[in-house]
């Protein structure tokens, strides 16, 4: 899944590439927030990006990030909220 850091202005709502800003990879992107994120909007006009999220540091400070958002992502989503729910290692239906 592929991320680039953006500048997000809530009012009015504008969302574009920062720049200077490097493609990563969402996972590390994640990893490097302690997983601290949030999905805020859906995104239509940014080409292949097609989410917008705010990561948070250690000082609550929040970095937005334009995501690709794919199965991928949604399986890790659903898998981290089974196992915050307490069913880890039940079978379940895939997702389609």
């Amino acid at each position: 899944m592929k991320s680039i850091q953006a500048d997000f202005q809530k009012d009015p709502q504008e969302t574009k590439v920062k720049a200077g800003a490097k493609q990563e990879d969402w996972i590390q992107v994640c990893r490097r927030f302690n997983d601290d994120v949030e999905r805020v909007c859906d995104i239509n006009d940014l080409g292949e990006y097609t989410g917008l999220y705010q990561c948070f540091d250690e000082l609550n400070k929040g970095v937005f990030y334009l995501v690709e958002e794919d199965k991928a992502l949604f399986r890790m989503k659903r898998r981290h909220f089974l196992d915050n729910i307490g069913i880890k290692d039940k079978i379940l239906p895939p997702i389609r």
